[in-house]
């Protein structure tokens, strides 16, 4: 069986970029999101002359498929950040910039705090910063109320339901800049175009508009990517180690999931699904994910999740880490849990 190193080298035959693929991925999924979203758009259907009625079913089924295009094109993007595909393409870094600025994530902070998660991702005291805090029990019986209810305030449901205000718009953007103003310029700048194009679609094309072409496809999509980053490190079986324990290789395989999705939302979500063969070597561009796991068998041992309403439960419920039963563990299994839910 291969583990650590020999693991990650095996890999690398499926770090290569076919090129014509990555175009042909990103020009594809760019062209349906930008059709996506000028459907979205009232003259198309008064064009189309269709009723009242089917209008507006037609586009709200145009904004809904918008979100799915915004979550296929940013994990694209996500990609591109990380160098796997479309390096030193002038076009593309045109392309995946304005992108970036449009989704609200502002280059300087997302790309630190993204690869700060990949290199310390299930470490006990340094895997928060890019991702969700965890705590242990022994921490969070000690915290204070005020420790208490911001831990769990950004581990909630409501966090992630609401993502695209509380890590986008406030995380990503208000926060940075507040921390480091001159660090994180970028920050206002993509928050003052974000309004910009929001204010120009309510003013000239009316509140239906601008809730169908801008805020529903951002809410729905933001709202998807916060679940997936969570639930691909937070479930059942994951593990967390102290540092001096922790091995790159055990965290990509131990701590980051396999989400078993069909093949409409494995295409949605362009394979981040296959979250544990990312970590374990990030330059795997995604549509070659599924071919790293059919070839090599020890990636086909990964710990699943999905998107089912139970597995969406039993990755939510988790709350702190418990060294003893080395497990996370909901409210449920702790002690007094009716006193930490209220703390």
């Amino acid at each position: 069986m291969l583990t650590g190193k020999e693991l990650i080298l095996a890999t690398k035959p499926f770090a290569k970029e076919i090129r014509w693929k990555s175009w042909y991925h990103t020009i594809t999924s760019f062209i349906l999101l930008v059709t996506a979203i000028f459907c979205t758009m009232p003259f198309v259907p008064e064009y189309c002359h269709m009723t009242n009625v089917v209008s507006v079913l037609f586009r709200i089924g145009s904004s809904i498929f918008t979100a799915m295009m915004l979550s296929r094109f940013f994990i694209i993007f996500h990609d591109y950040q990380h160098h796997t595909i479309l390096r030193k393409a002038p076009l593309a870094n045109f392309i995946f910039t304005v992108f970036g600025i449009y989704m609200i994530t502002p280059p300087n902070i997302w790309k630190r705090s993204h690869d700060h998660h990949h290199n310390h991702n299930a470490k006990l005291f340094s895997a928060s910063i890019g991702s969700f805090p965890i705590m242990t029990k022994q921490k969070f019986m000690e915290a204070t109320k005020k420790e208490r209810f911001e831990y769990l305030a950004i581990r909630h449901p409501l966090n992630m339901f609401f993502a695209y205000f509380t890590t986008f718009m406030f995380g990503l953007c208000i926060s940075s800049f507040m921390s480091s103003p001159r660090r994180h310029w970028d920050s206002l700048v993509v928050l003052i175009l974000h309004y910009s194009i929001a204010v120009f679609l309510f003013i000239h094309f009316g509140p239906l508009t601008w809730f169908l072409t801008f805020f529903l496809p951002f809410f729905l999509s933001h709202m998807l990517g916060a679940y997936l980053f969570y639930a691909q490190h937070n479930f059942p079986g994951v593990t967390f180690k102290k540092n001096v324990e922790w091995s790159y290789t055990n965290a990509a395989l131990e701590s980051s999931s396999f989400m078993k999705l069909n093949p409409f939302m494995q295409w949605v979500t362009a394979n981040i699904g296959f979250h544990h063969i990312h970590h374990l070597n990030s330059k795997i561009p995604f549509y070659r994910l599924p071919e790293a796991m059919k070839a090599i068998p020890e990636l086909q041992m990964a710990k699943v999740t999905t998107l089912k309403p139970k597995d969406m439960i039993a990755c939510l419920r988790l709350k702190v880490w418990d060294a003893d039963q080395n497990k996370m563990i909901g409210f449920d299994e702790m002690d007094e849990p009716s006193n930490l839910v209220g703390a």
